[in-house]
């Protein structure tokens, strides 16, 4: 249902008359071009619903079943689950970045992105936020249930979100680095989680010490800064290095 709002929010508005095939009001605005490509994912990954569904299901079933092989014990469960929430949250981000542009580059679509008159950067911009909305967005939604699962404490629980806000901005922008770089290379996947995994410790650690943080009573102010200075530098550079590796990879194509 929210990801079906969020559709209807960026679909692009349709226009009752035919405009002129040389005007060049048909060219669409910055906004309008991102508006569309996030719909257009949207709608393509929402069809597909294994692409936004197996995260899920994974990061679910990963944190559910640390109760059963550690046992019940509520202390040592508390514990670890500021760690189980953010390990499982980060493999669950990869399971789809392999995918993010090899559809695109197998039929085309992404040479036509090239031939676009908007910055391919801003269009490359798009797919990764309708791809943060589909596969992240889910399982912050999930977290709070899994961390009392967990027996974390109510207390923690704002501190946990808060962190994964970020921390899935920065999972998604830097995977797409590491999707652009192995599209169309065979057994890409596992190249993609060599490149990225490191790449991913800083968050991890940052995100994982601002629930324990809460829990030995301190502050996380200063991580939750870090993840936000993070997660508006990928935001910010990421798509410009996304599109060079999607022009050398059609280019070599």
């Amino acid at each position: 249902m929210i990801i079906w709002m969020i559709i209807q929010l960026t679909a692009p508005l349709t226009h009752t008359s035919r405009p002129s095939m040389n005007s060049t009001s048909d060219i669409p605005g910055l906004w309008s071009a991102f508006r569309r490509i996030v719909s257009r994912d949207l709608l393509v990954t929402v069809r597909r619903g294994h692409q936004w569904l197996n995260p899920l299901f994974f990061f679910v079933i990963v944190v559910t079943l640390f109760p059963l092989g550690v046992g019940p014990e509520a202390e040592t469960l508390s514990g670890i689950a500021p760690g189980v929430v953010w390990v499982a949250a980060l493999l669950a981000t990869l399971l789809g970045l392999d995918l993010l542009f090899t559809a695109e580059f197998r039929d085309g679509t992404l040479e036509q992105m090239l031939l676009q008159p908007q910055p391919l950067s801003l269009l490359v911009l798009g797919k990764l936020v309708a791809h943060w909305i589909v596969t992240a967005l889910p399982l912050i939604i999930v977290a709070p249930l899994l961390g009392l699962l967990m027996q974390l404490p109510m207390r923690a629980v704002p501190a946990l979100v808060l962190g994964l806000l970020p921390g899935t901005l920065v999972l998604v922008f830097l995977g797409g680095i590491g999707s652009a770089l192995t599209v169309g290379v065979r057994f890409g996947g596992v190249l993609l989680a060599i490149l990225v995994l490191p790449l991913y410790v800083p968050v991890l650690i940052f995100g994982s010490s601002m629930v324990q943080g809460v829990l030995l009573d301190r502050s996380y102010e200063a991580q939750l800064s870090l993840l936000l200075a993070i997660a508006l530098l990928c935001i910010s550079l990421a798509p410009l290095a996304i599109a060079a590796s999607l022009r050398i990879a059609v280019s070599d194509d």
